[in-house]
């Protein structure tokens, strides 16, 4: 058994139902331990704030959570602890406070500031005898290098792309995929009102899981992947089709926000976040203005965005990221650090936290995704896990 006394908890990225409750379940779990839990407020941007030489800057960024603190939060979605994408490893050097000593900075070749040693001054100089983050590959991979550097860890995978390597499941995959469903169902009314066709836009930069998932399970005409680049007047010529042999004379497609055309460029725009992602988004309208072209028939747009990712957590959510935080909280009481709580086959288990430096895990195509028809199809379904990936 470790000696865990004070430990911090955090999310980071972008918010998806169920990080309340999975915040609640360590501060339980910790509870009957009688282990002491912060809050850090606003995922990295927390230990990048605190300066160990203004008690100020600690209070603004972290929050004492106790039974008391979280008894009401998993009745909502987000997180109460907020969130950023804010990158340690990574900080241009105007924005690094003044307050990190030169010491604690390292240049990097690109120009920008490598403040891990900074961030590990903050967490011991909050007592934390280890640290739960909760979030995607981006956030996770910090929690890694924190972990190399000797700083106990043991994180827990969310994102609503489900992407996340080695694992699964990843909170809040189960409530976006059923709020997206419900709104594609919804949208039928009005394409088959209007004899339209309808482009849905959805989340995944990498990984094609919402715009694939949706499709198959809304029972969508076609979907399109960032794993699988697609020609334009084809899946033109698709929808047509589908339209015309359509009772109601309305076609859909999903399309992932990633999604490139074959010899184009992925759609998206301003500046490079921290973790050298720029916005995505855009491609729904260019693929919507274009099928209008090709098609001739009037197409209705919808960006099915932040909307599938908000409000509270499904009965899945919640059972998962439930089992996760009291997972991530045991891993911690016994010592076993460096880790990344999965489900895997099935069952809860945990597994080395550096399996997330191996990227994002996409979609197979070969056994989910029919590549010249741009559509779900699930090859063989004996053996697949239950979600399909």
């Amino acid at each position: 058994m470790a000696n865990v006394q004070r430990i911090g908890i955090l999310t980071g990225g972008g918010d998806v139902p169920g990080l309340n409750v999975a915040i609640k379940a360590v501060v339980g779990r910790a509870a009957d331990h009688g282990i002491e839990v912060v809050g850090l407020r606003r995922g990295w941007a927390s230990v990048m704030g605190i300066d160990p030489d203004d008690p100020s800057t600690a209070a603004a960024f972290t929050v004492t959570l106790d039974r008391e603190a979280v008894r009401r939060i998993d009745r909502s979605g987000g997180t109460m602890l907020h969130s950023s994408r804010t990158n340690p490893v990574a900080v241009k050097a105007g924005d690094v406070p003044a307050f990190v000593r030169a010491a604690d900075r390292a240049a990097r070749d690109d120009g920008k500031v490598d403040c891990t040693a900074h961030a590990i001054r903050v967490l011991n100089h909050l007592g934390l005898d280890a640290l739960i983050p909760i979030g995607g590959e981006d956030t996770l991979s910090f929690a890694e290098r924190l972990s190399r550097e000797g700083f106990p860890a043991v994180a827990i995978p969310k994102t609503m792309d489900n992407d996340v390597l080695g694992t699964d499941y990843c909170i809040g995959f189960s409530t976006t995929i059923t709020r997206a469903v419900e709104m594609i169902t919804n949208f039928r009314t009005a394409l088959g009102s209007h004899e339209r066709i309808g482009i849905i836009e959805l989340f995944g930069r990498h990984s094609g899981g919402t715009s694939l998932y949706a499709a198959y399970l809304a029972a969508v005409d076609r979907a399109i992947i960032p794993e699988v680049p697609f020609d334009m007047e084809r899946l033109a010529g698709f929808l047509a089709a589908d339209r015309q042999g359509n009772p109601s004379h309305y076609s859909m497609v999903t399309i992932s926000e990633g999604a490139v055309p074959e010899g184009g460029d992925i759609t998206e725009g301003g500046e490079a976040d921290a973790f050298g992602h720029r916005k995505l988004g855009g491609i729904g309208l260019a693929v919507s203005q274009e099928i209008k072209r090709i098609t001739g028939t009037n197409v209705m747009f919808q960006q099915l965005g932040y909307v599938i990712r908000s409000g509270a957590p499904d009965t899945l959510d919640r059972m998962v990221a439930t089992a996760y935080g009291t997972l991530a909280l045991d891993e911690l009481v016994q010592g076993h650090t460096g880790r990344l709580v999965a489900l895997q086959g099935g069952s809860y288990t945990s597994i080395p936290l550096d399996t997330v430096a191996g990227g994002q895990r996409k979609i197979d195509v070969a056994e989910l995704y029919d590549a010249e028809q741009y559509r779900p199809r699930v090859r063989d379904m004996l053996g697949k896990p239950m979600f399909l990936s």
